[in-house]
Parts: structure tokens; C-alpha cells; sequence
């Protein structure tokens, strides 16, 4: 009997060309499939991500779930997965779940966290999972310009021109900035992402931080529903997913 596993799984996306499989490209998902088959003897696998991360970004809490026929313990699952994937993905935990649970329908919002290091010094060992931005931000008003993306509202400016979904209309729980020396940490959970919103999120508040735009800028960014009237985008590598609740 087939049964329902949800997989959490972490990833140093650094060198991978996102989460999604494609055809001649290195996907975290292709390697996940890769694993299962080894593991499971199977040739015919599905895998339901709940998010399609981009290109160079990392996670700790990727969520997906996949219907398996084996005599594996799901307290093993884990371990026998991870055996088979490369260094940079580990499964942390499998457990079953309900037929009907969907990694993707079933998720009520995620945390995704940018990472800036504003050091004059590169950060060799964290290069890849941060977006190395020498000289200082302005912490307050990046705060101020947060806290109006802060409830439901259409985020069509900070969605790429590729994202092709019917509505933009998202909601964001909390967008908060900390601070430790030469790190900065803008965290963002919402009840859902347009492709490529937080990073576009990032550039913009960078924007405010460094004093080009004032805080009031992002009033107008959200009223002009247009990718172009938003900040740059910041780079993938800077990104990890850190949490999906269900």
C-alpha cells in the first residue's frame, strides 16, 4: 500500500539551478527523485514542493510530500534518503500524513530570511548564502518602509514580469529587520510569494537603508502595481528559505 510522506528537507542551493526540475539542468528536486528511486527501486516518482526556490537559494525548511510503496520505516525514511543525495541536501525528517495533505495546498505561510553582510571584508565562508553589500544601511527607516508591506495587499511591483498569476494579491504576516554588527536580517512570512517578491522586497528596502528613497517611497511603489517602480533586485544567494507552516 502506497503511503503519503512529508519530507522536510535542507539545502545549500548555492550550486544548484533551484528547486524545480529541468531538463540538462541540476535541480534539488532531480536529486531528491534521484535518491528515491535508488532507495525505493522505483522508476516513476512524484514530488510536491511546496516552494519552487530559485536559483542559488538555500533552505532549512523545505516541505514536500511524495506517495511511496516501501517497507521502510517512516522514522528511517530520513536517513536512507539523505544516504543517497548529495552533500549539500540532507533530509532532516519524514513523516506520514494523510492522503489528501498536499505540500502545496496545505500551506498556511512561510518564512523566507535575506541575509546582507555590509563588511568591507568578503565573507569567504558565508559567500554563498549572503549578499555581500560593503558600507551601512540605515536600519530605521528600512523598519518604517517594512511595516507598510505589512498586511494583504497587491504586491504586483515587486512581482518579475515572468510571474504570469492570475491575482498578486498576497498577504504578509510580519517583515521584520534585525541587526548583529555586519549582518542584517530582513525576515518575511506571508501566506504565499510571487516569483521573485522577496528579493525584489530586499532591493527595495536596500534602496531606503542607503538614503536614496525615504520610507514614504513604498506607499507609492505598492500604489503603482509596476515592477518598475520598485527597487533592483537583490542577489538569489542572499536567500533561504527558513519555515513553511501547515
Amino acid at each position: 500500500m502506497k503511503r503519503n510522506i512529508k519530507l522536510t528537507i535542507q539545502y545549500d542551493g548555492s550550486g544548484y539551478s533551484g528547486w524545480q526540475k529541468q531538463p540538462g539542468r541540476k535541480t534539488i528536486e532531480a536529486e531528491l527523485m534521484t535518491a528515491l528511486k535508488k532507495l525505493l527501486h522505483c522508476e516513476i516518482l512524484e514530488i510536491e514542493g511546496s516552494s519552487r526556490t530559485d536559483a542559488g537559494v538555500s533552505a532549512l525548511g523545505q516541505v514536500a510530500n511524495v506517495f511511496v510503496d516501501t517497507p521502510i520505516p517512516t522514522d528511517r525514511m530520513a536517513k536512507a534518503i539523505s544516504k543517497y543525495l548529495p552533500r549539500e541536501i540532507v533530509v532532516t525528517e519524514a513523516v506520514d500524513v494523510p492522503d489528501d495533505f498536499s505540500a502545496i495546498k496545505n500551506t498556511k505561510s512561510k518564512m523566507y530570511r535575506y541575509s546582507i553582510y555590509t563588511g568591507k571584508t568578503r565573507p569567504v565562508l558565508e559567500i554563498n548564502r549572503c549578499w555581500h553589500r560593503p558600507g551601512q544601511l540605515v536600519i530605521a527607516p528600512m523598519r518604517q518602509a517594512a511595516e507598510k508591506l505589512i498586511g494583504e495587499k497587491d504586491f504586483k511591483s515587486f512581482a518579475t514580469a515572468a510571474d504570469k498569476r492570475a491575482s498578486s494579491i498576497r498577504t504578509i504576516y510580519n517583515c521584520r529587520i534585525s541587526q548583529e554588527k555586519e549582518w542584517i536580517y530582513i525576515d518575511v512570512e506571508a501566506n504565499g510569494f510571487l516569483y521573485n517578491m522577496v528579493r525584489n522586497i530586499v532591493g527595495t528596502l536596500v534602496e531606503i537603508g542607503r538614503g536614496r528613497w525615504q520610507p514614504e517611497m513604498m506607499d507609492k511603489i505598492l500604489h503603482a502595481k509596476n515592477r518598475t517602480a520598485a527597487g533592483p533586485i537583490a542577489p538569489a544567494q542572499g536567500l533561504c528559505l527558513m519555515w513553511i507552516k501547515y
